[in-house]
């Protein structure tokens, strides 16, 4: 097989790079993807109710690019979707990220926006040298909110104490001295109308697109002639482990079915202290879906299985930056996405990503 491009994995990086080989380069591209379908974690299909999920756990999309919410508007409608988030915290449910309300029902206040802001100024601690998630939550935040929020839903996402991971991990996670609980305050927020996967193979409609599902492609490399390699999957196993496996934190996903229309208060409630599992998704509340029963996720963090989160430690980094080193050799392979970088994207963000490299790939960007 001859193709000048090849792409390994069908992803958001991956499609996005295939869409504008195809559509603006007028070239042929072959994707390559291990799994039986393409979108990869923005997945989602209808279970046998008939109910639209997330295969691979919540995505609701949000950005403050205007040009990466303009590319993705090109291939679905958006329904607006502002997201809530719901905390499960001493027996009652509270507004996450922590904001004005969240303060107030915790400690059953009634306190304005400017006595908040004294109130986390008297709770803070204070730490001379921020260089854990730990130390960050704590400087904001003091110790008790840390304990009630923070602390033992960080152990269950990563199994590990907060004092051992990158500040990160806790900056993704806003603070709000206001009202506003939104759980992102991005500019441009939705849901796909028809939903994500419809909007993937809307991505992949044109004729110079060829996608080979179900194959691993170091089985079928060998056999295809090609110019330029893009390769979005994790870099160890390009490597063939040549630095040892890297870590990553996987999730288990259950799904329950239930004869109701309504399970929960928000389409997200999380569960810091209480049960094994992070958190509970509904996804009628996600998608709108008009449907006389609910389905919703329970999401149990572990060290085993796909290949979700690269881990935020510094020997992990590390680990990798041994790996970034024989990347640099490469002459005909770009490397791009969560696994191929070692790095947390959110989809705007590797979207935006794969749309920069295409530029600078085809020497249209510095």
């Amino acid at each position: 097989m001859n193709f000048k491009y090849v792409i390994v994995g069908a992803g958001l990086a991956g499609l996005t790079m295939a869409e504008r080989i195809a559509n603006v380069l007028d070239e042929k591209v072959l994707i390559i993807e291990k799994r039986n379908h393409i979108g990869g974690n923005v997945y989602d299909s209808y279970n046998d109710d008939g109910i639209l999920i997330h295969n691979y756990g919540p995505h609701i999309f949000h950005t403050n690019s205007r040009s990466v919410y303009q590319y993705l508007s090109k291939f679905t409608e958006w329904n607006d979707f502002w997201h809530r988030v719901l905390t499960y915290v001493d027996g009652n449910l509270v507004p996450m990220p922590i904001t004005v309300e969240t303060i107030n029902k915790l400690y059953n206040l009634n306190l304005d926006c400017s006595q908040v802001e004294e109130f986390l100024r008297k709770q803070a601690v204070d730490i001379p040298e921020i260089k854990t998630s730990k130390d960050l939550a704590l400087s904001k935040v003091g110790q008790d909110i840390y304990s009630k929020i923070f602390e033992n839903y960080t152990k269950k996402q990563w199994g590990i104490d907060p004092g051992e991971l990158d500040t990160s991990v806790i900056s993704r996670i806003p603070i709000r001295l206001n009202r506003d609980s939104r759980y992102f305050a991005d500019r441009y927020q939705g849901m796909p109308k028809h939903g994500y996967t419809k909007m993937c193979e809307n991505m992949a409609t044109h004729k110079n697109i060829k996608i080979m599902l179900n194959t691993d492609y170091k089985e079928v490399i060998d056999d295809i002639s090609y110019e330029k390699l893009i390769y979005t999957g994790p870099t160890d196993y390009f490597y063939n482990y040549k630095y040892g496996k890297l870590s990553y934190r996987s999730i288990e996903f259950k799904f329950e079915t239930y004869d109701r229309e309504e399970f929960q208060e928000a389409p997200v409630v999380n569960y810091p202290n209480d049960y094994d599992y992070t958190r509970i998704t509904e996804f009628k509340k996600l998608t709108w879906q008009d449907h006389r029963k609910t389905t919703i996720c329970k999401e149990f963090p572990g060290a085993e299985g796909e290949p979700y989160y690269p881990f935020p430690t510094k020997e992990c980094k590390a680990q990798f930056n041994l790996y970034a080193e024989e990347i640099k050799k490469e002459t005909n392979i770009i490397f791009l996405g969560r696994l191929a970088e070692y790095k947390y994207y959110n989809m705007d963000a590797v979207v935006k990503r794969a749309l920069d490299v295409f530029e600078l790939m085809v020497g249209r960007k510095e």
